[in-house]
């Protein structure tokens, strides 16, 4: 399995994962996913070994992701084996997509009641996000990396960009060019705070993947400790929305039920 977007769902269901690029599994399912649960490490998308693929002798391959670019030598070096790509498609609805590919999943792999609750779940905590948000409230996503406070587009932008369709957001601040770049967009937190967002939902990338490194500073101390945001309505009324600290590397149907609730819980409050 190399689309890390699965990995918890597949844990979950107790499928036996027999390859995975140990690289990207996020550090929640590290006891799960590990060089002793799994006969072949992948390495990474950046630094692949794919060819350690042949040898786990998979009887199916969930590609996808970061993965997605290598679809054509995994089938290559696993000529006859399945190999599934579930990626959301661009320009298709981002519920949708995650519903595809959990359903899909839980046929494969005998788990539709699995996939059934997993997909209600879901639709559940979205409409509960959509009942509880006020559309004259503005909304600023961003993503912190590298100590730095950076803009998540609106419809486009990592993660949070889709949940301003789907949930039906205003945004506080639309930037021409906009991009979906996994660090964000590099907008000043002058401009940030100066949109004067009624909430702020961020998502940690570092708090993902480099958590353990010096002079890491978790998200959310770098939103409230910014100068810059300290009068910002969403800062000074503790408006302030986490995804899961795993999210950048785990972007299933699960963080995305559990992001949704969390921001129904805020916006219920306020």
């Amino acid at each position: 399995m190399t689309d890390n977007r699965a990995f918890e769902i597949l844990s979950d269901w107790g499928v036996n994962i027999v390859a995975a690029p140990l690289g990207l599994v996020p550090d929640t399912l590290a006891n799960n996913i590990n060089e002793d649960t799994v006969q072949a490490n992948l390495g990474s998308h950046r630094e692949p070994d794919l060819e350690a693929l042949v040898a786990a002798e998979p009887d199916i391959v969930v590609n996808g992701q970061r993965f997605s670019q290598y679809q054509g030598d995994l089938e290559s070096l696993v000529d006859g084996t399945p190999v599934v790509d579930f990626t959301p498609r661009d320009g298709e609805d981002m519920a949708q997509e995650l519903i595809r590919q959990t359903e899909a999943m839980g046929k494969i792999f005998g788990h539709e009641d699995d996939a059934t609750a997993l997909v209600d779940d879901f639709n559940a905590a979205l409409e509960r996000a959509k009942k509880a948000y006020d559309p004259d409230k503005k909304i600023m996503a961003v993503n912190t990396s590298g100590g730095e406070i950076n803009y998540i587009a609106p419809g486009k932008g990592r993660f949070y960009g889709p949940l301003f369709d789907l949930v039906g957001m205003t945004p506080a601040l639309e930037v021409d060019n906009a991009s979906d770049d996994h660090e964000g967009d590099d907008i000043s937190v002058e401009a940030i705070a100066e949109s004067n967002p009624d909430y702020i939902l961020f998502m940690d990338r570092d708090g993902a993947i480099a958590k353990d490194e010096e002079g890491y500073t978790p998200g959310q101390k770098l939103v409230e400790d910014s100068s810059a945001l300290k009068n910002v309505t969403a800062v000074k009324e503790g408006r302030i929305v986490t995804a899961p600290q795993d999210t950048y590397t785990n972007e299933n149907i699960i963080t995305y039920t559990e992001t949704l609730n969390a921001m129904a819980d805020a916006f219920e409050k306020n």
